[in-house]
């Protein structure tokens, strides 16, 4: 997005860092400025707006109502896309903040640290993605059950693939299959916008039937362009209901071409250790049949250690939570650090989703990480986009 196309709200209570910011920001040639003085003013604001801001930059430390309390409010009503953190306060309060945040649905571009410049801000906004897929914490959008249904009745949920690199060569191995919905107001909704009425209705078998079936029919005509990849499908724990899912799993990538063992199945951490009893058999049948098992989003569940090692996982995704700069917070690589010492230990290969920037991915190189996934090599496109989306990565990888 162009810096004369955003909408920023700067909300400060210092008079004095509140101009300088807008001034910096206007430097940057941001088109639209707001401004708010506290958290109360600037949730007016925000009610008030016919459309909200792109980004809300707002202080953490604040009379009345403090930053922390403002984010909560705007995330609880979807007042706002996007925000980033301004403050000097202490890297591991303000990573809480953003885990904070995110838990609640807004989207979290980082944090900017005091005294603002223009490098400062220009990362920051820069981190604003300006994809045609509408932002994972979306507003606004009119979605329901009824909708949902024609639409995956008539083909409109279709799945787009991201890249996953191997780190020592940048060799393209795989791809995640993400689903995502095509409207006819030409609107490309990602899954996060429409996954929740998913499950609540019923609709999850069908829908992960179908990504299954799609990704076995790209793979192959991937295959026959001379591009053999592995491919992740997301499984939802209702997914793992009884002992006919493995079967049913299995029978579809055959009749489609694949093996089970080129089929990966990732499940979050969340999700399996919710109802581990229910899911531990439908795993360990997946995983004998050849599939492999990946644990998604690690870190961001509250899953004890003993748990995961008598799940027979093949994979572990460290959470993009915890790779964005990464390089920049001592805390965050602290917890890479860890994740991959126990994968190794439980002999899983380590994939790091949201890689941005080359400083994170030489940050995960250095630390041995297996493979990478994120915006620094693609987002994900639609199938037919998939080649030319990896020559481009072929001829500008780090």
């Amino acid at each position: 997005m162009r810096y004369s196309d955003m909408h920023v709200l700067l909300v400060e209570d210092h008079g004095f860092q509140r101009r300088l910011g807008l001034r910096l920001l206007a430097e940057i040639g941001v088109g639209v400025l707001t401004e708010a003085a506290d958290g109360f003013e600037a949730l007016e604001q925000l009610r008030k707006a016919e459309a909200p801001p792109h980004v809300v930059l707002v202080d953490l430390d604040m009379p009345g109502m403090d930053g922390i309390e403002f984010i909560g409010i705007a995330a609880q009503h979807k007042l706002a896309p996007a925000i980033a953190v301004v403050s000097a306060m202490d890297p591991a309060l303000l990573h809480t903040v953003q885990v904070m945040a995110q838990a609640s649905g807004l989207r979290v571009l980082g944090s900017v640290e005091k005294p603002l410049s223009i490098d400062k801000l220009t990362h920051i906004l820069g981190l604003l993605d300006d994809s045609t897929v509408t932002s994972a914490s979306a507003i606004n959008i009119d979605v329901n059950v009824e909708h949902l249904r024609h639409a995956l009745s008539n083909g409109e949920i279709v799945p787009y693939f991201q890249p996953q690199v191997e780190f020592n060569n940048g060799r393209v191995v795989g791809v995640e299959t993400l689903a995502r919905w095509e409207r006819p107001d030409g609107q490309v909704l990602s899954a996060v916008n429409f996954m929740p009425l998913i499950e609540a209705h019923g609709m999850i078998e069908e829908l992960t039937t179908l990504m299954l079936v799609q990704t076995c029919i790209w793979r192959a005509r991937w295959l026959a362009e001379g591009l053999p990849l592995k491919a992740s499908v997301n499984v939802s724990a209702q997914n793992l209901t009884g002992p006919e899912v493995a079967d049913h799993y299995e029978n579809i990538v055959r009749e489609h071409g694949m093996r089970p063992d080129e089929m990966v199945l990732e499940i979050t951490e969340s999700s399996v250790m919710s109802d581990t009893a229910r899911g531990l058999g439908m795993l360990a049948r997946l995983r004998l049949k050849g599939f492999g098992l990946s644990i998604d989003d690690f870190g961001t569940g509250y899953s004890s250690l003993a748990q995961i090692s008598q799940i027979p996982f093949t994979e572990l995704k460290i959470d993009r939570g915890f790779v964005h700069r990464a390089h920049e917070q001592p805390r965050k690589r602290a917890m890479i650090e860890t994740s991959l010492d126990l994968a190794r230990k439980l002999n899983l290969s380590v994939v790091a989703e949201g890689l941005e920037s080359i400083e994170e991915w030489q940050l995960l190189a250095q630390l041995g990480c297996d493979y990478a996934q994120g915006y620094l090599i693609s987002h994900a496109v639609a199938g037919e986009e998939l080649p030319a989306a990896i020559q481009r990565w072929r001829q500008t990888h780090p």
